[in-house]
């Protein structure tokens, strides 16, 4: 059985957490030579970064086919960054979502230094990389201390925008299509993203050719069954192998190594008894741990579809429901990341994510972006109120307050005319 290269996350097409990219891969992840941290300090934080994945899948808005693509490894590192900035309540309740409260952020650094040693690839078969970057309102400045540490252990651009300048959205946006090969070409939207303070920003950008490629000659056309029942035909490649393998009563695996030996993707299909759903629900550390251990090489025959996707999520919500609530809110505590003393919070946190599968390997990529935005949030949400029970009702002068009628409708009649 091959050893699995542990910070990798990869659950079917749903889920793949890739690596980054750069305009220079080479120093795409390169630490700074006076940053201490231990080779295997990564390891502290794999299973925390996997259960944020996990907790997000549960969690998440799918598309309008019902897919999802998401990568936890650039989430991870982004709200990493801007933790670096927070105290108090914030501070705790990012640890939390995290799942890093025993370490502190020295620790946690030192760990996102050596994850991001680790994951360094670039040959000409193989390429995952991180880029990070923070862009500042020139009105504002940053603090030494969250300056070096961003740009030491994460080694993270940060630049200085003046919004007066239309080319504002154009030098974010070019940063991040250049970070992720040009598959993600915008992050922010001028008419939408110009009043934060602060924007961190993670990219990833992964492209690996498969150990055993699949032959175009048997990719044909095939039935594939939709969850509503409903049947489309998709291109299925078709691969003939000793491949590391493994089953239980609720799905088969396989693991697809790409050319390196040291990356592969896992890919899960759940039996006719256990849908999607109930799969998604299985998924924790614990069992992804006891799962990986239970691969074994065997020959065997997979066919898996030729696709290409896009897909993009807001996250304000689910990282609100995992227990990041503050970070949002008026009380938000980010004291240690800009110089002057405003109220800033966390205005829209945002993932865009590509991925390609076809017989040759995949390319993935994913950026994730970090608003921080001054003042205090709009606590004003859209509601929807469906009088469809029993209700009560006032007829006030409000001038003076008075109630000039009330009722109580437990069966509203029809007008008669």
């Amino acid at each position: 059985m091959k050893k699995w290269s542990v910070p990798l996350l990869l659950l079917s097409v749903l889920l793949f957490a890739t690596g980054c990219g750069t305009n220079n891969a080479s120093d795409g992840l390169a630490i700074a030579k006076n940053v201490q941290y231990g080779k295997d300090d990564y390891t502290k934080i794999v299973s925390s970064q996997n259960q944020l994945g996990f907790d997000w899948l549960q969690n998440i808005e799918k598309d309008k086919y019902g897919n999802a693509f998401i990568s936890p490894t650039s989430l991870f590192l982004a709200l990493a960054m801007v933790y670096n900035g927070a105290d108090g309540e914030t501070n705790a309740e990012i640890a939390q979502v995290l799942h890093t409260e025993a370490l502190n952020k020295d620790e946690l650094s030192k760990a996102n230094a050596s994850l991001m040693a680790k994951l360094h690839q670039h040959t000409k078969k193989i390429e995952l990389n991180v880029a990070n970057s923070i862009w500042l309102d020139k009105n504002y400045h940053i603090q030494k201390n969250f300056s070096q540490v961003s740009k030491d252990y994460y080694n993270a651009k940060i630049q200085e925008i003046n919004k007066n300048d239309p080319k504002w959205p154009s030098l974010i946006n070019d940063w991040v299509s250049g970070a992720t090969n040009h598959k993600i070409k915008k992050i922010v939207d001028p008419s939408s993203d110009s009043d934060f303070i602060a924007l961190l920003i993670n990219a990833i950008y992964f492209k690996g050719n498969w150990e055993n490629e699949f032959d175009k000659k048997n990719t044909v056309k095939r039935n594939f069954h939709l969850q509503d029942g409903s049947i489309k035909e998709v291109p299925l490649m078709k691969l003939k192998e000793e491949l590391d393998y493994m089953e239980n009563d609720s799905f088969q695996a396989v693991s697809l190594p790409y050319v390196n030996g040291e990356m592969s993707m896992k890919i899960f299909l759940p039996k006719e008894n256990t849908t999607l759903d109930q799969f998604e629900k299985m998924l924790t550390s614990e069992h992804w741990k006891e799962w990986n251990l239970d691969f074994r090489s065997r020959p065997g025959t997979v066919m898996l579809p030729k696709f290409q996707l896009n897909y993009q999520v807001m996250l304000n919500d689910t990282l609100k429901k995992l227990g990041m609530k503050s970070a949002f809110a008026a009380n938000a505590n980010f004291s240690k990341m800009i110089q002057e003393d405003a109220p800033i919070y966390i205005s829209k946190v945002q993932q865009k994510t590509f991925l390609n599968v076809d017989e040759k390997g995949s390319e993935a990529a994913a950026a994730t972006s970090v608003a921080m935005t001054k003042g205090a949030p709009s606590r004003e949400e859209p509601f929807q109120m469906k009088v469809n029970r029993p209700f009560f009702i006032t007829i006030v002068d409000d001038g003076t307050g008075t109630i000039l009628f009330m009722g109580a409708i437990s069966n509203p009649q029809e007008a008669k005319r």
